[in-house]
C-alpha cells in the first residue's frame, strides 16, 4: 500500500491509477491525515461491492433490517422466496432455476 499527499496525487493520477491496478490501493492524505483510497475494481461486482459498502443509504437500510430481525419481524426464508418470486413476476420453475442454486435445474 502506497500513500501519497493530495497535491502529488492531483499531478500524476493517471500514473497512481496504473499503479494502484498492479500493487493495490494507494492512499491519499491531505495534512498528513488520510481523505482518500484510490481504488481499481477487478469487475463491475466488485465496483458495485465498493460503492455499496460506503453508501450511507445502503447502510442505513441495513441497519434498519437487522433492527427488524432483532425485533422478530423477519419472515421465513420460504416465504421471502415466494414474495420475491410473485414481484419479479416469474417462478423458479420457469427460469429452470431452484433456491437452493443459481444453476439450471439438469
Amino acid at each position: 500500500m502506497r500513500i501519497v499527499s493530495l497535491a502529488d496525487a492531483k499531478t500524476r493520477l493517471s500514473s497512481y491509477i496504473d499503479q494502484a491496478q498492479d500493487s493495490g490501493p494507494i492512499v491519499i492524505t491531505r495534512n498528513g491525515r488520510a481523505v482518500a483510497v484510490l481504488v481499481v475494481p477487478i469487475d463491475d461486482d466488485d465496483l458495485e461491492d465498493l460503492i455499496l459498502a460506503r453508501s450511507p443509504r445502503f447502510q442505513a437500510m441495513l441497519a434498519q433490517s437487522q433492527r427488524s430481525l432483532r425485533a422478530g419481524k423477519g419472515i421465513a426464508e420460504d416465504a421471502f422466496w415466494q414474495i420475491a418470486e410473485d414481484s419479479a413476476g416469474y417462478s423458479a420453475a420457469k427460469t429452470g432455476l431452484d433456491n437452493e442454486s443459481s444453476s439450471p435445474e439438469e
